[in-house]
């Protein structure tokens, strides 16, 4: 699975039939908005209000929102297709999606306040929306009821399940220090964050929660523990291929599309793949030594930075990185053998995953 549109990296062939991915999407999204909306439903007023809003549901306030409701609804996609998959009943696939998108909304709540980010997709944050600690509340809540939500559930594999999601927290966590942590060390010399520290973190901040999507309805189903492993792999190594293609919009991106100023990542200083595979070959002199020049970029040098981060092979080191991985999940995928029309429409997400431009 060769990946990334021409946007971002001219020299392979634009995305795929997105049309049907979209379907896809909005097909999962309407499977899942039900039980979803149930389970917010079951939180106090207020925090219910604040999850309502951060789901794209509401205004501040509690009106509905007059345009389209809510993101893209990748992981729930992730988790209806991957229950399917295991051959799971389509309850269990349901259950999974609530879960994950549950904890999915909950990082992104406490993320958007340690990044300091005032908007996402186009709007303030619930941070700037609600307040610093009505949000870190509301993500509280989130959390609490993706645990209720599985263990709520009847049948005899919720103790696996809770065990299954507690772990791709507890990873998640992991991931999310290590990349705080991550910005505080230098570009350059014995501290530098090297490559496979990065792939680690990558696996455990994105790659856990999007393996547990995958996985979390087969295990619901009482799958067997190889097509339970198989599916987490495959989401694990699809988290690794997400995440470089974040790195590769937050310097490259078109903010028209990303909501992202240009450069983004080089202005705050954040060490992504495309810098540390550049900061690692030969040419990597002049990058260095801008890098390291002391202080935040500002936008000139950010400019600078991005084409010197190109010129050393960094650009094309993070493709070939994230297709790498994707040919892992392709790996995965035929280990799996499902149905056909399951296996053309995993691969139709998950190339749309990493073939999107925001």
């Amino acid at each position: 699975m060769t990946i990334l549109s021409s946007a971002l990296s001219p020299s392979l062939p634009a995305a795929g039939d997105a049309g049907h991915a979209a379907e896809l999407l909005a097909r999962c999204r309407t499977l899942v908005r039900p039980a979803l909306a149930e389970a917010v439903g079951r939180l106090h007023p207020w925090v219910g209000e604040m999850a309502a809003y951060s789901f794209g549901w509401c205004e501040p306030g509690g009106a509905p929102v007059s345009g389209p409701a809510g993101g893209k609804g990748l992981r729930q996609a992730l988790a209806v297709l991957g229950a399917e998959a295991a051959g799971a009943p389509r309850d269990a696939g349901v259950t999974a999606a609530v879960a994950v998108e549950l904890v999915h909304t909950f990082s992104l709540l406490h993320d958007d306040i340690m990044d300091g980010d005032p908007t996402r997709r186009g709007r303030p944050t619930a941070w700037k929306a609600y307040g610093t600690g009505p949000a870190v509340l509301a993500g509280d809540a989130l959390f609490a009821l993706a645990v209720r939500t599985l263990a709520a559930t009847p049948g005899t594999d919720i103790p696996s399940a809770v065990r299954h999601l507690s772990t791709a927290l507890d990873d998640l966590v992991r991931g999310q220090a290590d990349d705080l942590l991550f910005e505080t060390r230098p570009w350059t010399g014995p501290g530098a964050v090297r490559p496979d520290e990065y792939r680690a973190m990558a696996e455990h901040k994105t790659g856990a929660l999007l393996g547990c999507a995958a996985a979390l309805g087969a295990v619901l189903a009482g799958a067997p523990a190889g097509t339970v492993a198989t599916l987490d792999r495959a989401g694990r190594h699809l988290g690794v291929a997400f995440q470089v293609v974040d790195d590769l919009l937050g310097i490259w991106g078109d903010p028209a599309v990303t909501g992202k100023p240009v450069h983004a990542d080089l202005l705050r200083g954040k060490k992504t793949f495309p810098v540390l595979a550049a900061l690692g070959t030969p040419a990597a002199g002049p990058l260095a030594r801008l890098l390291d020049s002391g202080g935040p970029l500002d936008e000139a040098a950010a400019r600078r930075a991005a084409v010197l981060v190109e010129e050393s092979g960094g650009r094309e080191a993070a493709v070939a990185e994230a297709d790498r991985h994707m040919a892992e999940v392709d790996a995965c995928l035929a280990d799996l053998a499902p149905a056909p029309r399951t296996t053309d429409e995993l691969r139709a997400l998950l190339d749309f995953l990493v073939r999107r431009e925001g």
